[in-house]
């Protein structure tokens, strides 16, 4: 999977964004499309493993409280298939404070975390 390292200068680094919320996808797929990065979107976990599975991606920016497959799950089985993989966890919180399930996320793999909203 990921090769581990963003790409630099004209060479795009391919994201895949995960997120039940389908406006913030919107929202940041747009920004990171006009830095001119490649972007493909999941919105649960499960989708987010399959993509991974049949594409290299070097980096990989999941919510952690989705349907399906939350991000913690699908952060600890990235992390099996793929350790170098840059994953960033994104939390708003949930059932516990966004900075339990952040703290979490950094335990199990996550290269960086960001509180939601950002």
């Amino acid at each position: 999977m990921g090769s581990g390292s963003l790409k630099t200068g004209s060479v795009m680094a391919k994201i895949l964004l995960v997120d039940d919320e389908e406006s913030l996808l919107s929202v940041l797929s747009e920004i990171l499309e006009r830095e001119n990065h490649q972007v493909n979107t999941a919105q649960n976990g499960e989708r987010a493993i399959q993509l991974a599975s049949r594409e290299d991606y070097d980096l990989i920016v999941t919510d952690l409280i989705m349907p399906e497959k939350e991000g913690i799950e699908t952060i600890m089985e990235l992390r099996r298939s793929s350790p170098e993989l840059r994953i960033i966890a994104m939390s708003g919180g949930g059932r516990w404070n966004a900075n339990d399930y952040l703290k979490i996320a950094a335990q199990l793999g996550a290269t960086l975390t960001l509180r939601k909203p950002f």
